[in-house]
This record gives structure tokens, sequence and C-alpha cells, in this order.
């Protein structure tokens, strides 16, 4: 995956929810301005370009220009909003999350094996 979808409004976020219940969804929040942030957006990158990737649909939301998405996905799945965070959501549901220095390609490989992979 070369570019990695950004979720940029409530009514898309809102069809990738649904959608999480044909193919998981794994989820990126991304901070543009933190330096956390940054390490965890290169892991998740690494982990888009593995063939592991390919069993869920990948994307990212900048909450920091996107934050009534940030919000909405808070809201909705009841996970404390926290970034960076990935959230694993399938049939609309998170399954899994992780946030700061816990987001590395290892812990996303770990959670699509434990929950997907099945």
């Amino acid at each position: 995956m070369s570019e990695l979808p950004l979720i940029t409004s409530e009514e898309q976020w809102e069809s990738w929810l649904e959608d999480s219940r044909k193919q998981p969804l794994l989820l990126l929040k991304h901070s543009t301005q933190c330096p956390i942030s940054a390490g965890a957006f290169e892991a998740f990158r690494a982990f888009a370009g593995t063939s592991q990737a390919e069993s869920v649909r990948m994307g990212v939301v900048t909450v920091i220009e996107h934050r009534p998405v940030s919000n909405a996905i808070a809201e909705r799945l009841q996970v404390k909003h926290e970034s960076p965070q990935a959230l694993l959501i399938k049939d609309g549901k998170a399954v899994w999350h992780a946030s700061h220095w816990n987001v590395t390609e290892e812990s996303l490989a770990q959670a699509v094996a434990a929950h997907i992979e099945k």
C-alpha cells in the first residue's frame, strides 16, 4: 500500500465503521505535530507493506486537522482518545487498541494475528 487513505469526515468514518462488518479496519489516530506519533506512523506504514496487512483495511485520521472525526471515533467505540493510537475494528467494535510507544509494527502484527487471522 503506497498511500494510506485518510478519513476526513464523520460520514466517511461511519461508512468505514459499517464496512468493518465485511473487512476489519486497522486505524491510526495520528498527530502531525508529535514526534512519538511520527514513529507510530512509520510503524503503521511499515506494517501496511506486509502481506499480513492484506487481511485488513487500513486508514489514518490526523487528529489535529480532523478533530471532529477523532472525537466521533472515541465516542462511538468507547475508547478514550490518545494519539498516536492504533485501533483494530471488527464488526463495528474495537477489538484491540494501543497508544504511544506501544504502536509498533510488531504490536500491529500481533493484534491482527490474534483477532483476525484465526
